[in-house]
């Protein structure tokens, strides 16, 4: 939207999709969930400036009433996932209680308003609209503890950044106006149903399909989101469950480890790898050396998309609102990396009578944040409504 700054986070237990609108234009990033404490000996080693990538180095602290202890400082993202002490999401974790949120979502804007501006030194930036993700789990009973810890004023430093000019410190001070929060799998349907640019409703038979129901399965890292929608809303009899890729994607790093010795330094560059297709799933422990994989990668993929068509198969059965739904659409990061794997599993599942037909939409992985967008851009739209009426 014009001359309005939106800035819109899938926050993912592997990765933080963002997408940032700064009056129309459109810029795309992908953050590791990833954090480690800063390590003051690691940059008393030399290092060449020019040849150092600002993002793979991004060294924070941050200011905010949204975090309890401010004087830490922290390798994220990127940079994080190479330290020894790096910290990873843990099973079923609570997003909006732990500072991990907060540390990576203020300094992807920090960074995004950094490069907009051009300085190397001090920036105010405000985010007219954020728009985040919850799972379906969290999302009712904290989505407005998330929206009061994320409005506001926060202020952000970068330290020891390669690339900028002595004192090595950028400060963003970030203005945050207003927070909308949306729940995974809703937020796909929204982007599959509805023009990003003019908001209006895109894709008419899917809108018509829902008169019947749509069961959207959005399998994440530790979570899987089910959503029911019918007549074009959610239902309250669908809900999510804690499970995802991540278990899997440990049991593989861990098999590769024992068997192939080499370490994936986190799910993120495993996730990445299987991204990919079949054709990247090896490892070089030794250079010059390839290690194929695959046999520590189907096993467990396998035994994902049998049990996410279990999830799948009890939500249809459970839910007296959405029986005899018209259409089935998986979705989320694993699910693309696992769609071979879970039609093949809805096969063997037809076979024994309950047949499960799924749709897989393209770029399933960003759907979410591309809802978040649209999301954003209704509230807006809203609110220029009432204040036009007032």
């Amino acid at each position: 939207m014009k001359n309005e700054h939106i800035f819109s986070v899938d926050i993912g237990n592997s990765w933080y999709k963002i997408l940032a609108s700064d009056d129309g234009g459109l810029m795309d990033y992908q953050i590791p969930n990833a954090i480690a404490l800063f390590d003051e000996e690691f940059y008393e080693m030399p290092y060449d400036e020019e040849d150092v990538d600002y993002e793979e180095n991004m060294i924070v602290e941050i200011k905010s009433p949204a975090i309890q202890d401010r004087r830490d400082i922290y390798y994220i993202g990127t940079s994080a996932v190479k330290q020894r002490n790096v910290s990873l999401t843990s099973f079923n974790n609570q997003k909006v209680d732990e500072e991990r949120t907060y540390i990576l979502l203020f300094a992807a804007a920090a960074y995004h308003a950094l490069l907009g501006s051009g300085s190397e030194k001090d920036v105010d930036y405000t985010i007219d609209q954020l728009a985040v993700s919850l799972p379906t789990t969290q999302y009712k009973r904290r989505k407005d503890t998330l929206k009061s810890r994320l409005t506001g004023t926060h202020t952000i430093i970068f330290h020891k950044v390669p690339g900028l000019r002595e004192p090595k410190e950028a400060v963003v001070t970030l203005h945050i106006e207003d927070v909308i929060v949306g729940a995974e799998g809703a937020l796909a349907y929204l982007a599959l149903t509805r023009d990003p640019e003019t908001l209006a409703v895109s894709d008419e038979s899917l809108v018509k399909e829902s008169e019947r129901g749509i069961i959207i399965g959005d399998l994440g890292g530790d979570s899987v989101d089910f959503v029911g929608i019918k007549h074009n809303k959610p239902v309250a009899s669908v809900e999510g469950e804690p499970f995802g890729i991540n278990p899997f994607l440990d049991t593989i790093i861990q098999k590769v480890s024992q068997n192939e010795l080499y370490s994936f330094n986190s799910r993120s560059e495993l996730e990445e790898k299987l991204a990919r297709g079949q054709s990247e799933w090896y490892v070089e422990p030794f250079a010059g050396v390839k290690k194929d994989i695959s046999r520590y990668i189907l096993p467990q993929l396998r035994l994902m998309a049998v049990k996410y068509l279990e999830h799948f198969d009890r939500v249809r059965t459970s839910s007296h609102e959405i029986k005899g739904a018209a259409r089935y659409i998986a979705v989320g990061g694993a699910a693309q990396i696992a769609e071979r794997q879970i039609r093949e599993a809805a096969v063997a599942w037809s076979e024994k009578g309950r047949p499960i037909e799924l749709m897989f939409p393209e770029d399933m992985a960003k759907l979410n944040v591309r809802g978040l967008m649209i999301l954003a851009g209704m509230q807006l739209f809203s609110k220029k409504q009432t204040a036009d009426r007032s």
